[in-house]
Order: structure tokens, then sequence, then C-alpha cells
């Protein structure tokens, strides 16, 4: 029988917590050679899009793939965990939130790797749906005792700034503009879904770790090219996917002074293969664009648990 978890199943198995250690896991255990990720494809069309991340988990005796659509009004995400032993499908995962789980556990892995672990302050620009994850995680692995957040659209900026102020217990306030959100913030979270950049290097600051997500094409991006230049430490989640899909780093590589083979992934440096921060004063960057292993790890787990407690419902598929 195969379990399937709706939306509502999900939000009740996936802790933040949760997805910190899954995704840390599955970008260490990637490093290591342990799990296998194939950059996003899609497919675009006049009425939307669809993605695909594929993923395998040899270690856990797991392969799988997310699937979504998208178009304007309207989306839906799925991700299929199949056994690679039985070849039978696992579970179906409905993955609208947990997408933005294990988005924000991402961010929040770079920023407990890379952040200055006296970090209290944040600055975020985006107050979108996606834009819960990233605060979120944040303030689960450093002392985060303050945020503050801009949008273009104030309404949902106080709307969303009242709730996370609610949710997470510290001072959440809307910043005036995105210069005074960053400025003096020591963790700098960039979650948007800009054609042009939306964080100047001018306002960037020694010691600061940003977290750049929003970001997953080569048309769109956060950074301008002197906030890639002010970084010292630059690292992604995978090679392969900026190379698609980082659109904040290609002026730096078209001009010579990045080149994708030579990117670091944060999945090295949690290994320990590679060097993060290494001076208090130095400014390190994380570019977010997704991962199907993150997907795979976090449905697998989430399926286990909702086998334990009895949530969701069986399909006959397969049988």
């Amino acid at each position: 029988m195969v379990r399937y978890l709706t939306e509502s199943d999900v939000q009740q198995l996936l802790t933040m917590p949760l997805a910190l250690e899954l995704v840390e896991r599955a970008l260490t255990d990637r490093a290591l050679g342990r799990a296998i990720d194939v950059p996003r494809a899609r497919i675009h069309l006049a009425t939307g899009t669809q993605h695909v991340l594929q993923a395998a988990a040899p270690e856990l005796g797991l392969i799988g793939f997310k699937y979504y659509y998208t178009r304007p009004g309207g989306k839906s995400f799925y991700v299929h965990v199949i056994n690679t032993g039985t070849a039978k499908l696992e579970g179906i995962v409905e993955a609208v939130w947990m997408s933005m789980v294990r988005t924000g556990a991402a961010s929040g892995v770079a920023t407990r790797a890379l952040a200055a672990s006296a970090a209290s302050t944040v600055g975020q620009i985006g107050a979108g749906y996606q834009a819960i994850g990233q605060l979120e995680a944040v303030c689960k692995v450093r002392p985060i005792r303050a945020a503050r957040v801009y949008a273009r659209n104030r309404e949902r900026l106080h709307a969303f700034c009242k709730t996370m102020s609610g949710k997470l217990g510290i001072e959440v306030a809307p910043a005036d503009s995105a210069e005074a959100a960053v400025r003096g913030a020591h963790v700098v979270n960039v979650i948007t879904r800009s054609a042009t950049p939306v964080l100047s290097g001018a306002w960037l600051e020694p010691g600061q770790h940003v977290n750049a997500a929003g970001s997953n094409a080569l048309a769109r991006r956060e950074l301008d090219e002197e906030a890639v230049g002010k970084c010292d430490v630059v690292t992604v989640d995978a090679r392969g996917t900026a190379r698609k899909e980082c659109g904040d780093l290609l002026p730096a590589v078209e001009k010579g002074r990045v080149q994708w083979d030579t990117l670091t992934e944060i999945g090295e440096v949690l290994a320990g293969r590679a060097a993060g921060r290494t001076g208090n004063a130095q400014i390190t960057l994380f570019e977010s664009h997704g991962m199907g292993i993150l997907d795979l790890y976090t449905a697998a787990r989430v399926l286990a648990l909702a086998r334990e407690r009895g949530v969701g419902r069986d399909l006959s598929i397969g049988d």
C-alpha cells in the first residue's frame, strides 16, 4: 500500500528542528558520496511550467523525485518516494508546505555553518510565503533577539511581522527600506522573486552572513555585483544547480571572477572538506536554489512518522 499524505498531514509531522536535522544530513551525505542529486529540469508551456527534481539515497534504500506545476493563480507539488530494494512506490507527499520548510532549513543549516555564533539580529528582504521558513530557520540556529523585514507590499509586510513576532517570540519589525533592514544585521536573508537586484553591496558590513534563496533562474537576480564581490566566502547548495539557476553569480562568472566548477558547496563545509568562515570580519554568502535530496530525505522521515502515528491514508496502487 502507498501512504498518501496531505498538506495538513505534513504540517502535523514536520517541525523546523526536524527539517534542519534532515537537510543537514542530506547535504552532508551528498558531499560524502552517499546521496545523488540531479539538478532541476523544467518544461515551459504557455499555460505554466513543470519542474522536476530527482534524487537517490542508497544508504536509505530510497530513490524518488519531486514534481510541481506552477501557473498564474495555481500550483501543485508532490514528492514520490520509491524503495530501491522492492521497486515499490512507498509514498506520495503533498509538498507545498514541506518545500517551504526545507528551503528555510537549508538557509538555517548554512547559517549555523557560516554565521557568527553570537549573531542576534536578522535583516530580511521579502515577506512572502517562502519568507516564513527563512526567518524561522535562522532563529532556530542562532540566538536571534530581533528581526527587521522589508517588502514592497506594506500590508503584507505588517501582517507578516505580526504573525512572525507571535510565532517566534521575538520582535519582528517592518523596515522602511531594504537598506534599513540590512544595515547592522548579523544575518541577512533575501527571499524575493526579483529579476533585478534588491540587495546592494554598499549596505553590507564586515562579519555578516547572507542567505540568498529567492533566485532560482539565471534571469533572476537578488544581489548586485558589488554584493557578490564583497563576499569573502561564497557557497552554493550544488554546483550543477548553480550553473543552471544562479543569476546572482552569473555576472561574476561572465567576467572571470568566479568559476562554476570551483564553487564551494555547503555540504562540503558541513563535511569538513572545505573551509567556511575563517575570520570574524569575513562576509559569507549562501546561494540556495533547491535540491531533490532535501525533498527525498524530508519526505522519507515524514512518511516514517506518519506510519508510526497513524497519519495519512493508504492507496491501493501497484498491489
